[in-house]
């Protein structure tokens, strides 16, 4: 029987936590091999080949990344409950991650999510093309004055991410983030980077593929989430398929606002948090936001013995 545990949330990365030869270990575990060929039995194509070999453009374009990312960390998750038998008071994922959260708490099949991702990767692309965009990350800034600065500019520029409480990412048309990223700079961020990404992603640039992301939706069958996920689009505890359906559709258009998700969690008793998937960026995240809690990351097989020793 599992043992839930209410200081526990499990979390999930987002797009740039890629690699290759990312999820190779888990693929040598026998019954973690039907995985992969179920993920290219749905997409038609050898994913697990571009996760292993690359090349790292490859990897690196939107629909193959996300469904790589996500394949990854619920692999990680599953040999993770193969050893410990752990249920968590919250779920939550940064953008892409929401998907792999969802599918932890049986709101959605793999399958589904696998091909949702997919969709969602060429939807954000082919939304971007008829207008030069960019994204940027700033840092040294709080956020609230990143948003003050991006509502000020001249064309579409918004707060897309909400990474840490001085780490924001800028999304939209590409003068108007030009513009913006210099105005952070006079304003005293430390660094403003521009970031290689294939669209405006969290932007109203890509307005149209939150519609063609819902269309698809409709024909997924969504089921109540069975733990709490907190959603990227309102930072709060989320578990009806309705409401899971309509965050989605918003949220590729809308920031992320992960700073308030982790502090809404640690507020009600999370003290320890597992991500599951490639690197360890969202522990990163975590660190900045809340120092204090305990982090953990399982990113390859190797990395569960620490855990075991002091969960």
């Amino acid at each position: 029987m599992n043992d839930t545990k209410n200081n526990i949330a499990f979390v999930f990365p987002g797009q740039g936590a890629q690699y290759v030869g990312m999820a190779s270990d888990f693929y040598e575990i026998s019954d973690f091999k039907k995985y992969f060929d179920i993920v290219n039995d749905k997409l038609g194509y050898d994913l697990k080949s571009i996760m292993f070999e690359g090349p790292v453009d490859l990897l690196k374009q939107t629909h193959n990344t996300q469904p790589a990312i996500l394949l990854h960390s619920l692999l990680a998750l599953k040999y993770f409950q193969k050893k410990c038998k752990i249920t968590p008071k919250f779920v939550a994922g940064h953008s892409l991650g929401e998907f792999s959260a969802l599918v932890y708490t049986d709101a959605i099949s793999l399958e589904d999510a696998i091909y949702l991702v997919h969709k969602r990767g060429k939807f954000m692309i082919k939304a971007s093309r008829k207008v030069p965009f960019k994204m940027a990350a700033v840092i040294g800034l709080k956020k609230n004055i990143v948003s003050e600065i991006c509502e000020n500019i001249s064309g579409i520029v918004v707060a897309a991410n909400f990474n840490t409480p001085i780490q924001t990412v800028i999304s939209g048309e590409s003068k108007a983030v030009s513009k913006a990223m210099q105005k952070c700079k006079d304003d005293g961020a430390k660094r403003v980077i521009e970031l290689t990404v294939g669209g405006a992603f969290h932007s109203p640039l890509i307005s149209k593929s939150a519609k063609w992301l819902r269309d698809e939706m409709e024909n997924i069958n969504f089921q109540n989430a069975k733990i709490p996920i907190i959603s990227n689009l309102t930072a709060k505890p989320e578990t009806e398929s309705k409401e899971i359906i309509n965050n989605l559709e918003k949220q590729i258009i809308s920031p992320v606002r992960w700073v308030e998700s982790i502090e809404y969690m640690a507020n009600n008793g999370v003290d320890t948090f597992i991500e599951f998937g490639p690197g360890r960026i969202i522990s990163g995240m975590i660190r900045s936001i809340k120092k204090e809690k305990k982090r953990y990351n399982i990113d390859k097989i190797s990395d569960i013995k620490k855990i075991l020793s002091e969960i």
